[in-house]
């Protein structure tokens, strides 16, 4: 899930007791299932008049901090495996993925220095390894291997950064899934660790060496609280620049704002290594810029764009000719630039606002190379820094495409391409002559032509047109088990990717679906705004409209669509499972964000108010409390087999989220006899640094789980 604010609960939330647990039915039994007890709380929040209940409300606190929740948790645990153990689809589907994971994966080159540096895993690796090579052909050298560093392989390599000579390296290291980093530093020649040690960075922190190598900018946090780190807010995110050989006490601040501590700051050194560039964010995409000449010692801050009003991409400059990506004026996104040493200069258009939207653009080889996305598909195009269209970049088919690091004078840059029936293949792109040429190709242990990849188009509830991707075996008409997956949010694309897990489920006799619902970037900023605040609602017909096609065009079974989403994409199944639980015949909501009115208390929940509203103001409460999963529970209709999947350490979206979701929908009467069952890992987060072992594990427990209930035959 992207960064994005909120803001605090104001005197309208008033908390009171009632007693509501004494008159609280109890749910009818499922058969040859006994949920856990779990004891509710006299809690109700009376929000703008509106009793809102919440009587799971301690099972928000943290699972390692509370036994009750911990004990709980243990118990749930025991339900889900009992029955994940009966499934007959278990033991298949975690042998076929093991296989298909099996296969060599190359990582995206970064050039510094003589020195190319990539990650590579030879295929069932728990973590991918970081190599080097002096010269692009020439011997790879391991340099970090991150899958000794705990017993269970959740102890991951992250974020890692080369200074601009290549001879030392910054590397995060991420534990048991959590957002947090520490950054270390490396000898590269002798692949030494220095005693150098950055704490407290979330998401990477962003490090920019500067160009003499003296030292690197980050962003970090203060230090949290004892036993606040995986649940408290993060605020004060502030700048600093670590000089090489000394302690972070000693790192220098070199922005911050004290006076808005919700503002989030990122720092880039220009290519010429004459420029601080840094963009401040409070919700959502938009974002202000400002420059620090670093020649001139004690140099202020420069704002070059502010008000927080529209996003300002850096994407690199010639001189203080500044180039930058915006949607000001421009809803798809167009390329401008910008005298930064000139007061008072305007942004003058380089690259025009096209048909599609602008995804993203880098400078490099002396070109501005410009991926855009068509129909949800990647298409890249090459441009002269006058903005004059040279070529396009040929692609084996439709796909996503993602790279093109490097600096204005690099003669050549990086690329990666994958498809939902292709892993990625890493290509070279010569900036001069403009060809691309395969650099690491995967052997794969499937045959990529046996699957099709389709496009369709079908007709949501108010009329509007949405995408999709169907993925198949080639040859297959007639309806099938179907994975419809959603995300819808955040101004984030769902563009074809390849999944082990979903060749498995085709292999299988299943088909899986991608709706390009709105509420993401496929089509610019009308559609995410087609998506968000008041039009939340408009994500969920989306996705109801794409399974009602399913079904009445045959492609899902009549019996066989399964619902399946994270994150976000966990908020939208459990919303689409209250509103048609008819459609859906199991339905898997993974990470989600469950409970709408309190989502913002919690660690990164605070940026999210830019698509969901705040929960303190009157309009936006009413709109969340209309399609919030965990307050929409109702009993009087079936709902379908369910499997909520979280974390422990998922310091994202907090797993109270999911415990409270499914302690109401199992304590609820009348929902029917199928199982709602969740799934809860340990030591493990929101999905980043994640295991090969754990992702097969819990893939071959949902995907058995969902195939059991739509019809995909042992």
């Amino acid at each position: 899930m992207r960064r994005v604010l909120a803001v605090a609960l104001v005197s309208t939330v008033s908390m009171m007791t009632v007693p509501v647990a004494a008159a609280a039915p109890i749910a009818e039994p499922v058969p040859g299932i006994t949920y856990p007890q779990t004891h509710r709380v006299d809690v109700v929040d009376t929000q703008f008049g509106v009793p809102v209940a919440d009587p799971y409300r301690w099972l928000e606190n943290d699972v390692r901090n509370d036994p009750q929740v911990e004990a709980w948790v243990t118990a749930e645990n025991q339900v889900t495996d009992a029955f994940l153990a009966k499934l007959p689809l278990r033991d298949w589907f975690k042998q076929r993925m093991t296989a298909l994971y099996d296969y060599e994966r190359f990582g995206l080159p970064v050039k510094k220095g003589t020195h190319y540096f990539y990650t590579h895993n030879s295929g069932l690796q728990n973590q991918s390894v970081l190599f080097v090579r002096d010269g692009l052909s020439g011997e790879p050298r391991q340099l970090i291997d991150p899958n000794g560093w705990s017993e269970d392989g959740a102890t991951a390599l992250a974020e890692w950064t080369p200074s601009e000579d290549g001879k030392l390296l910054t590397y995060s290291i991420q534990d048991g899934g959590t957002d947090w980093r520490t950054v270390k530093l490396m000898d590269v020649a002798t692949g030494k660790t220095l005693p150098d040690e950055i704490k407290w960075l979330k998401y990477g922190g962003n490090v920019a060496w500067a160009k003499d190598g003296s030292g690197f900018f980050y962003s970090r946090y203060p230090a949290p609280a004892a036993k606040a780190a995986f649940q408290n807010a993060t605020l004060n995110h502030k700048v600093y620049f670590h000089k090489l050989g000394t302690t972070q006490a000693a790192d220098r601040l070199v922005y911050s704002t004290p006076a808005n501590p919700k503002l989030s700051h990122y720092a880039q050194v220009s290519d010429d290594g004459r420029w601080l560039v840094i963009s401040t964010s409070l919700a959502g995409d938009e974002n202000d810029i400002h420059v620090i000449d670093l020649r001139k010692p004690g140099a202020k801050p420069i704002a070059v764009f502010t008000g927080l009003k529209n996003q300002w991409n850096y994407v690199g400059n010639e001189g203080s000719r500044f180039f930058f990506s915006t949607d000001k004026d421009a809803p798809l996104k167009r390329v401008v630039a910008l005298n930064v040493g000139q007061a008072g200069a305007t942004p003058e258009t380089v690259i025009p606002e096209a048909k599609e939207a602008l995804d993203d653009v880098a400078l490099v080889g002396g070109k501005l190379i410009a991926a855009y996305l068509v129909d949800a598909k990647s298409e890249v195009r090459v441009f002269g820094l006058n903005g004059q269209r040279q070529s396009t970049i040929a692609l084996p088919g439709i796909g996503t495409v993602s790279g093109f690091g490097g600096k204005i004078s690099d003669p050549e840059t990086f690329f990666a391409f994958t498809s939902f029936n292709r892993p990625t293949t890493v290509y070279r792109y010569d900036a001069s002559s403009g060809q691309a040429s395969e650099w690491a190709v995967p052997k794969l242990t499937f045959d990529p032509e046996t699957v099709s990849v389709e496009q369709r188009f079908y007709t949501s509830k108010d009329g509007t047109r949405v995408p999709m991707f169907i993925v198949r075996k080639k040859g297959v008409t007639g309806p099938a088990p179907t994975l419809l997956y959603g995300y819808g949010g955040f101004n984030i694309s769902v563009t074809p990717s390849f999944s082990p897990a979903n060749i498995a489920w085709v292999e299988k006799g299943g088909t899986f679906v991608v709706a390009n619902i709105r509420g993401g970037s496929e089509y610019g900023n009308a559609w995410h705004d087609a998506g968000r605040l008041a039009n939340k609602q408009n994500v969920f017909d989306d996705f109801i409209a794409a399974g009602e096609y399913l079904k009445a065009n045959g492609i899902a079974a009549p019996k066989g669509l399964a619902a399946i989403g994270r994150s976000n994409g966990g908020l939208l199944v459990g919303a689409v499972t209250n509103q048609r639980p008819d459609l859906f015949d199991a339905v898997a909501p993974g990470v989600g964000v469950m409970d709408m009115l309190r989502f913002d208390k919690f660690t990164a929940g605070r940026y999210w108010v830019d698509d969901y509203g705040h929960p303190d103001k009157e309009a936006d409460f009413k709109a969340l409390l209309a399609y919030s999963p965990y307050h929409n529970i109702k009993g009087g209709k079936a709902y379908p087999p369910l499997i909520a999947v979280t974390a422990d350490t998922d310091d994202r979206v907090v797993p109270g989220h999911s415990f409270k979701y499914i302690a109401k929908l199992q304590n609820t009467v009348d929902v029917g006899s199928a199982p709602h069952l969740i799934r809860i890992d340990t030591r493990s987060g929101h999905g980043s640094g994640k295991p090969i072992t754990k992702i097969i594990e819990e893939y071959s427990d949902v995907y058995s789980f969902l195939g059991h209930f739509t019809g995909l035959r042992p």
